[in-house]
């Protein structure tokens, strides 16, 4: 799944081709990934609007319009593809939407789990889905006294609730394993346990990690491409997910590979010790 990193990519990809577009038509030809509102809906109310801005918020994908936000979650594979009028439409391609220059910006997706909101500029913020997410991972009110009073009470692995969107939003399973083992941290310790100075350097290092991540356009895993043959290139950085054949890059010891609460996990057992 497209994580913070991949996320950005992607909004600049398109930014690159549909800035000041304007929307007009749209087909859905899969109602289900129209989360909100109707289909009908959807379809009459994109019409006549100009695409001013591509944004993110957590791993949404913010389409600034005229009245609304365009709001796009791709989930597992979603993509996006352009095809002139006419062309042939591609069986995973699921929702066309007709620009003014004569070019479709075709919303493909093998499985189908994408989803899309039209949210009114003025309801945004305060409905599903942005208004539960937490922080961004570059915000100054991310702060170590903030991360602090999130995990006081909480007994979850540590693992599992830096996946928590509503702490801070962006994170996946690829940059939960790295932010982990950059600060030393064992996936399996409680986020009630960790002090001050672990909360320091898990956002020194979330900033790192998804800031060198986005400087290479995202880690390609399966079939993440921002754009048709556009690939990222961090996962040539990647120092500990994935690694479960390969060594420790700082002390040579055997990389595990465990699931955590469902979630694939990596990490050193020696430098990332269960008792510190």
């Amino acid at each position: 799944m497209p994580e913070k990193p991949e996320v950005i990519t992607v909004a600049n990809s398109l930014k690159r081709k549909i800035l000041n577009k304007k929307i007009t038509s749209v087909k859905v030809l899969w109602d289900n990934i129209i989360a909100f509102p109707s289909k009908e809906s959807f379809e009459e109310e994109l019409i006549g609007e100009v695409i001013h801005d591509v944004r993110t918020r957590g791993k949404f994908l913010v389409f600034d319009l005229d009245k609304y936000y365009l709001l796009i979650h791709l989930r597992m594979e979603g993509k996006f593809t352009f095809r002139e009028i006419g062309e042939e439409i591609n069986k995973h391609e699921h929702v066309i939407f007709t620009l003014d220059n004569n070019i479709e910006m075709r919303y493909h997706d093998v499985r189908k789990f994408g989803k899309m909101y039209l949210a009114l500029k003025t309801r945004v913020l305060l409905d599903t889905p942005l208004k539960d997410l937490g922080l961004e991972f570059d915000s100054d009110s991310l702060t170590p006294e903030y991360l602090l009073a999130k995990f006081k009470n909480n007994n979850k692995f540590i693992k599992t609730v830096l996946l928590d969107q509503s702490i801070i939003t962006g994170i996946g399973n690829i940059y939960d394993d790295e932010i982990l083992f950059y600060s030393r941290i064992n996936p399996y310790r409680k986020a009630s346990s960790l002090n001050i100075d672990d909360c320091i350097n898990i956002i020194d290092n979330t900033r790192i990690i998804l800031n060198k991540a986005i400087e290479k356009g995202g880690t390609t895993i399966r079939s993440f491409t921002s754009e048709e043959g556009v690939h990222g290139l961090f996962q040539n950085e990647l120092l500990i997910h994935g690694k479960d054949k390969g060594v420790c890059p700082n002390c040579g010891t055997s990389i595990v590979k465990e699931k955590i609460n469902g979630r694939g996990s990596y990490y050193c057992p020696k430098c990332q010790e269960k008792r510190r």
